[in-house]
């Protein structure tokens, strides 16, 4: 039942292993979370997790992925998240908040109405990248960030972990996968940067992901973690590598990074993906072993034997739930049930155990 112990990083410790995953909902206005993210989010913490985190939520208005994304780039937005944040505490799991700029692939429609980008009827707005190149046919062309745009894209990470402590979220993880800005950085494939500090060599391609990580960390208190969601690969020639990761991780834990969100894929579309249970685990393993710092593994994790055995094994430090917490919000406590632990349920379920 390794699922089931207690996980501590730096002043905080998680009531088990188990992190609901971001999902972003499309379902705000003008970036402010509503009734639908407090029940979302809230049934998930009354569900057992150790750690409920938010969608990925935009640190500017160009770096929404949607006009419906959640926001923290204002005080309105950050006061909207309190009351989030303190149900999600009060009932036993961590508030944590993905920070994220979608970079080229933002101003698209919501899946349910066909994704894409946005025409301008509707609404589109300009979009930016480390380079001006489309993320796949009729996309928009973003417009190559300068040294002004970059520095901005720091600033607002960096105000935006200031608006994400004073709304009660005591973790952090930063988007740096799935093809958005940050990873756009990272990955040869969208970053033809050849005239300045961030682009070409591997050094220059992390260094925007560095500087924000470390604006981040400047802002964020010393006893709360900070965590990092990666892409171990593209799955694409000549892009992103899980021996790239590896480098990457062995870095972080010096600029203050606790944990090592292991995802895959995003940045281009087309590519051949092995799916399978827990077809991601193997990146975060290997991690987690050459390198040392702590990792979650994500990706068809469905069943609690197979994420006890991800724990059990070494793998991972902590496992994320997404899909499988759409279906059952209560997952964790199901899974309790089924390991044989003690998940104490809110005095107001006692009666249905």
């Amino acid at each position: 039942m390794k699922l089931f112990e207690p996980f501590t990083q730096r002043s905080l410790t998680l009531r088990n292993r188990i992190v609901i995953s971001p999902m972003c909902q499309y379902s705000a206005q003008d970036g402010v979370p509503n009734a639908w993210h407090a029940v979302h989010l809230g049934s998930r913490a009354v569900g057992g997790a150790g750690v409920v985190m938010t969608e990925a939520t935009a640190v500017s208005a160009e770096g929404r992925i949607s006009a419906h994304d959640t926001g923290i780039w204002n005080d309105a937005q950050r006061d909207a998240w309190r009351s989030i944040a303190a149900f999600i505490a009060e009932h036993g799991a961590v508030p944590g908040m993905q920070l994220a700029h979608a970079g080229r692939k933002a101003s698209a429609w919501r899946p349910w109405e066909g994704g894409g980008s946005l025409p301008a009827e509707q609404g589109a707005w300009q979009t930016a990248a480390p380079s001006a190149i489309p993320f796949d046919k009729d996309w928009h062309v973003p417009q190559a960030l300068d040294g002004d745009g970059i520095r901005k894209v720091v600033a607002d990470f960096r105000a935006a972990a200031v608006r994400a402590k004073e709304a009660g979220f005591k973790l952090i993880e930063l988007h740096g996968a799935h093809g958005y800005l940050l990873h756009q950085f990272l990955s040869p494939l969208s970053n033809r940067r050849d005239d300045d500090d961030y682009g070409g060599s591997f050094e220059n391609r992390t260094r925007l992901l560095r500087e924000v990580i470390v604006a981040v960390r400047e802002v964020w208190p010393d006893e709360l973690p900070l965590w990092l969601r990666i892409s171990a690969t593209d799955w694409a020639d000549h892009g992103w590598s899980i021996d790239d990761s590896v480098r990457l991780a062995s870095e972080l834990p010096g600029l203050g990074v606790d944990l090592v969100d292991v995802s895959s894929g995003g940045l281009v579309p087309h590519v051949k993906i092995p799916l399978g249970p827990g077809y991601q685990v193997p990146f975060a393993a290997r991690i987690r072993q050459e390198t040392g710092i702590a990792t979650g593994a994500v990706g068809l994790i469905t069943e609690p034997a197979q994420a006890d055995g991800i724990i059990a094994g070494g793998a991972a430090d902590v496992v994320l739930i997404a899909r499988a917490s759409l279906r059952d919000p209560y997952f964790p406590r199901r899974a309790a049930q089924e390991l044989g632990a003690t998940l104490t349920p809110p005095v107001q379920y006692q009666r249905a155990w």
